[in-house]
This record gives structure tokens, sequence and C-alpha cells, in this order.
């Protein structure tokens, strides 16, 4: 995974990851976040089995334009739910023509120091693209407290507090949309963040 990063892609690549918080039928708690920050790889997390669909016909398009491989990450309660899901319009085909690039796909020292600084400069239009994209969105409510969460942490919120608060939904997870983030909190008085498992987001405000 971190040397896919290095080299990038040609055609889109994406990775679909199960967490499973609490271990209800796993042996360890992983949390793939960590993992793809440590990595500098994308990380879109679903809310609903709709969006489950809509991500995983998005992902790999952002994969060919970052260059880089785009992790799925879905939690214990959105793998095992059950939804209705609107299909719309199939995407086109992503196979790609091999095009020979040593210095793009042979990590060999030499070459993979070059595509370091490469992968900053992708990560860093990651970060540009959090801050704008529809995948992360303001819901406004009512009163000056609000809630940052993603996956199905959305849901038990929305459940729980309905239009009371403020909600920042994030579809992108990695990377963090830090205007966005000081943008929200600026118009709250209390913010608190509600998340599956490690203080990813929490850590990161």
């Amino acid at each position: 995974l971190f040397t896919a990063a290095y080299t990038g892609v040609n055609a889109g690549l994406v990775l679909a990851v199960a967490d499973d918080p609490g271990m209800h039928s796993s042996q360890n708690e992983q949390d793939t976040r960590m993992i793809a920050q440590a990595a500098h790889v994308p990380v879109l997390e679903p809310a609903d089995s709709q969006e489950c669909y809509d991500y995983f016909k998005y992902a790999p398009q952002l994969s060919e334009t970052l260059d880089m491989p785009v992790i799925v990450r879905l939690t214990t309660r959105i793998s095992h739910a059950r939804g209705f899901v609107a299909l719309g319009d199939q995407v086109g085909n992503f196979e790609k023509d091999y095009e020979k690039q040593p210095a793009k796909y042979i990590m060999m020292p030499g070459y993979a120091r070059g595509r370091k600084v490469d992968l900053l400069k992708r990560i860093e239009a990651a970060k540009k693209l959090s801050d704008s994209t529809e995948l992360n969105r303001i819901e406004a409510g009512d009163g000056k407290v609000g809630v940052i969460c993603s996956g199905v942490c959305y849901q038990y919120v929305k459940e729980a507090m309905g239009d009371t608060v403020n909600y920042l939904k994030l579809g992108l997870v990695w990377p963090l949309p830090e205007q966005l983030i000081r943008d929200f909190a600026a118009k709250c008085e209390k913010v608190y963040v509600v998340e599956e498992l490690d203080d990813f987001i929490e850590n990161h405000c």
C-alpha cells in the first residue's frame, strides 16, 4: 500500500476495507484511517447503502484524478445494513493502456525519492479537494452546538439529536478538510466529535 501510493496508479485502484469496531467477528480493532494517514492514501467513509454505491462509483475517478489508491472504509453496521439504492447511470470503462515508465513504477531508491516528493504534492491536492468536495458538507440545525461525524456515527447522531444541532458530515475522512472544520467550528459555541474507534478526527481538530 505504501509503495502503491508512491508509484501512483494507471487505472483507478480502490481498496474496500471492513473495520470492525467492537470486534463483533474479528480478532482485532484496526482503524484503517491510521494506516491511510501514514501511507498518504485518501479514505472515503459512507454512511448508508446509497453512499456505499455512490462512493464506489466515485472512488475510481478520484483515484485516477489524484494518481493514487483510494480506500473505502466500511465499518460493521454499514457492512451489515440493507437499504434502497438508486443505481443511476453506469460509470464508463476505466481500462487504460499500459505505458512503460520505469521512474514511476520501479521503486528503486533513486526513483523512489523523486516519487516521494511527487506524492507529497498529490496529497496536498487531496487536502484542497477535501475542503471543496460535496462529500463533506455542513447541515445547519438549531442552536449553537455542532457535531462532526462520519460513517454510521452520522446516522446515530441524527437519530438521537435530529435538527437540534448543526452537523459537519464527513465523507472524505482523510485528508480531513481543515478550512471547512475551522469555518464550522467558528459558527458554534461547542463542538463534539462522534466517531468509531480511534480519536482520529478529534485529534486532527
